[in-house]
């Protein structure tokens, strides 16, 4: 049974909703499907009820039922530059109502007309829709609180309707005592904005009526009227839209991809309870899936902890916003801020992709914020008939992978005798280059420590593992680590190993530009299948070799001499080996050398030094391998506008 709190009479209980909440359309279906109604009423006006029903019979294919709102001319006097201004059809204005399945009116409706309910479309007939936002608390809030609390926590802040919001109130309230003669048990959904003034104005014409009555059986010539009802306009006939499927954002209360599953937990009988956050998860495990099969080995790691950070994140702009619940623009920005431009990029592109996206036979529209293009390419202004939460444009700056149209076009423009590399991409590589050599210097003096008995100084430190050894004796032993001797200047990288030549067909030998860089020879992915600006490719590191300080060698690719070698990487330690001049070379891999690797170092009386890949963040090494060649210097000017951050 309804709280006394909601019920307008004993035979009318009200739902008050917050317009585009998932929460709400489940709440309205577990009171409907809880009690036992005889006729839904709902704040639309009757000229919609046929079009509005018959888009219903489509979900979950979404669409909208359009009204057209009469023109407004405005005389002017005429001036001779009025011949030459152009005509605008901005003037065009439609009110709609979205046919939305987390939308909790539609929602009661098409329960309603499932159960084989009457349906009563009790609103205003209104020429010209004046919409009226309103700012609420957040429908999660509903997971926690009853609605009659919910309800009655906003209830003084709701503002005291005006104008034609008041002459809709008055007539709903009117057609709702008009049900109540024939109906037994009436549900009324309406908008938290409507609700307690609806309340008010149904209890005022009650009142008014028993005053009536008791005049009139007091003295039969008193003459009381019974408040009148404003009037219907006259209005133009609803139509049906189609919605392109790209703009559904601006039309759905939910995101698409949330709405989408709130329709696929419906059609397969799933527990729904808590989409509002459990689809979140959902959309970010689609979207990290969706990113490692577009970036491959170039996608950062999404981990476990990584998402935890998100999801914190995620929650403190939601407080900061004074949410509960995260919406779309946070969850870009948190993905931008952790996971770069190309994992936001495809966050907001699985955000507006609704699984549920037949072609229907209507004319199809494009939505805005307040606006809707037809196919013809008219702007006309929108109004929605069940408006939510007031929305907003705001800015966000993220560097998106260009149309293949666009790509194919730079990629055709391409000079293939002109070629370099992105200066700050060679900062941080030469960067990487000297602490990979100095991790190794390292390790070089480690092989040459040694324990002694403690006397008088703790030299390098207590060395644990002989003390315990010699713990018998109750001697103390300390670590020497003698200053190392020798230097590098190689240091090979391989970062993925063993390579496959057929993914790594790049091969190059690079020349340093100034004293502070390398000369470098590398095997990669070829950038020409990856142009993502004018004169600007993407390229993915298999392996490296750095000879600091940089000298003229021949491309390692092309000499003959190396021809020997059976993989990418022997060629590597080969060049190595020939053009270090230093008797250590520092080695970056996953798995120590083999014995293969050692024989070629041998032979060149070498040493490898290995450096264990798992030393240094995946993360960081994951960003370290994805490089930019450029077609020209000249294009260092404006590459990072191009540039996404992996």
């Amino acid at each position: 049974m309804p709280h006394p709190f909601l019920q307008l009479s004993s035979r009318i209980s009200v739902l008050p909703v917050i317009h585009g909440s998932g929460d709400f359309a489940i709440e309205v279906r577990r009171v409907m499907l809880s009690e036992e109604f005889d006729c839904l009423a709902v704040p639309l006006p009757w000229s919609f009820q046929e079009d509005v029903e018959r888009a219903i019979g489509f979900l979950p294919s979404v669409t909208a039922v359009l009204q057209e709102e009469p023109s407004s001319f405005a005389a002017t006097e005429w001036t001779p530059e009025s011949d030459f201004e152009e005509d605008e059809d901005d003037d065009r204005a439609f009110s709609y109502v979205p046919i939305d399945p987390c939308q909790p009116v539609i929602a009661a409706l098409r329960i309603a007309m499932q159960e084989h309910m009457p349906r009563a479309f009790i609103d205003l007939e209104t020429a010209r829709f004046q919409p009226r936002g309103s700012v609420l608390p957040d429908p999660y809030a509903l997971k926690q609180l009853p609605i009659e609390k919910f309800a009655a926590g906003i209830l003084p802040g709701i503002p005291a309707p005006e104008g034609q919001a008041h002459d809709r109130v008055l007539t709903m309230a009117a057609r709702l005592a008009e049900l109540e003669q024939r109906f037994e048990h009436i549900l009324f959904v309406c908008e938290f904005a409507h609700w307690p003034w609806v309340k008010n104005a149904y209890q005022s014409r009650a009142e008014s009526q028993e005053t009536r009555a008791e005049a009139s059986d007091a003295s039969p010539s008193t003459i009381n009227h019974q408040p009148s009802t404003p009037s219907d306009d006259d209005v133009e006939p609803t139509s049906i839209h189609a919605v392109n499927p790209r703009t559904l954002l601006f039309l759905l209360g939910e995101m698409p991809f949330i709405t989408g599953l709130y329709e696929r937990a419906r059609a397969e009988l799933d527990d729904d309870e808590n989409l509002t956050v459990d689809g979140i998860k959902q959309l970010l495990l689609a979207t990290r899936d969706r990113y490692r099969d577009d970036l491959g080995k170039r996608a950062r790691r999404i981990s476990p902890q990584l998402l935890r950070t998100y999801l914190k994140y995620v929650r403190n702009l939601s407080l900061i916003h004074r949410r509960l619940t995260p919406d779309f623009y946070s969850l870009i920005v948190a993905a931008q801020q952790l996971a770069g431009d190309p994992f936001a990029i495809h966050l907001a592109e699985l955000v507006r992709e609704y699984p549920y996206t037949e072609l229907l036979p209507f004319e199809s529209l494009s939505m805005g914020i307040d606006r809707a293009e037809f196919p013809d390419g008219d702007v006309v202004e929108m109004k929605s008939r069940l408006p939510g939460p007031p929305v907003s444009w705001t800015n966000l700056q993220l560097t998106r992978r260009p149309p293949k149209p666009d790509r194919e076009k730079f990629a055709m423009e391409w000079n293939p005798y002109r070629q370099c590399s992105w200066p700050p991409e060679d900062e941080k590589i030469e960067r990487f280059r000297t602490h990979v050599k100095d991790h190794a210097l390292s390790i070089m003096g480690q092989d040459l420590a040694n324990s002694e008995k403690f006397t008088t100084s703790l030299k390098d430190g207590l060395d644990i593992r002989e003390t315990l050894r010699n713990w018998h004796t109750g001697d103390l032993y300390v670590k020497v680590v003698p200053p190392s001797r020798g230097n590098l200047d190689c240091v090979v990288m391989l970062f993925d190993s063993p390579a496959d030549p057929r993914e790594y067909p790049w091969r190059i030998t690079w020349f340093a530009e100034h004293h502070d860089e390398s000369t470098l020879s590398l095997f990669a992915t070829d950038f020409h299948d990856d142009v993502i600006g004018p004169g600007i490719a993407s390229a993915t590191y298999g392996g490296a070799m750095f000879l600091f300080p940089p000298r003229p060698i021949k491309d390692i690719w092309r000499d003959p001499q190396f021809d020997v070698a059976d993989t990418l990487e022997e060629r590597l330690l080969l060049a190595a080996c020939t053009h270090s001049r230093e008797r250590h070379i520092a080695l970056l891999s996953d798995a120590p050398p083999g014995i293969a690797w050692r024989r070629i170092a041998k032979r060149f009386g070498k040493r490898l030094v290995h450096v264990p890949l798992a030393h240094f963040s995946q993360e960081t090494v994951g960003q370290l391998r994805t490089f930019h060649v450029l077609n020209g210097q000249e294009v260092r000017s404006y590459a990072e506008h191009f540039i996404r951050r992996v």
